[in-house]
């Protein structure tokens, strides 16, 4: 007994030829006379010049389509697609952790880390961690982030002052835009 294989038909994202429906088109391309057209003469139009009629956008009254070849469409697209993934910004989050007694060098030390990270384009979120009754000294963790804040005012600005939220207190840093 043989099992039948499914195979995943991919949905067409826009439809073609005579899977338009709309009795009037708005036809655009390179080498066509743009206008609005009954759906006959749009593809004979398309059949002359040996390519495909294309819904681009179906929504617009009367819906748009293009004379292209589809297949080259549907290359442009997913190139332009992937132009645009690539110019994204990314935003990376970097964390910085102190305990209400941080140290003086300590503390040097991590504003030099999150000088670094600012100017390399990453946020810094820093945080104080209260452990056990150490929350009893929220004061000197708002304190030592306000002085963390200060220290990098030439590399970044603040994007969220201190704030509280259950054993940690924290603070977010983006990079200031480079001229």
């Amino acid at each position: 007994m043989t099992v039948p294989v499914k195979r995943h038909i991919r949905k067409k994202e826009h439809r073609t030829n005579q899977e338009i429906t709309a009795h009037e088109v708005r036809l655009v391309g390179d080498n066509v006379e743009q206008g609005v057209y009954n759906i006959e003469a749009a593809l004979d139009i398309a059949i002359d010049n040996g390519l495909d009629l294309v819904e681009i956008s179906p929504n617009a009254v009367p819906p748009v389509c293009k004379v292209v070849d589809y297949n080259k469409f549907l290359y442009d697209q997913k190139k332009k697609q992937k132009e645009q993934k690539a110019n994204t910004v990314k935003n990376v989050v970097k964390e910085i952790r102190f305990g209400p007694n941080t140290d003086e060098h300590d503390f040097n030390f991590k504003v030099n880390h999150a000088k670094a990270f600012l100017d390399e384009g990453s946020k810094v979120r820093a945080y104080v961690f209260f452990k056990g009754r150490s929350i009893v000294y929220k004061e000197r963790g708002e304190v030592l982030l306000l002085q963390f804040a200060q220290a990098l005012v030439d590399h970044g600005k603040v994007e969220l002052m201190p704030k509280l939220e259950g054993k940690k207190m924290f603070l977010m840093l983006s990079p200031k835009p480079k001229k």
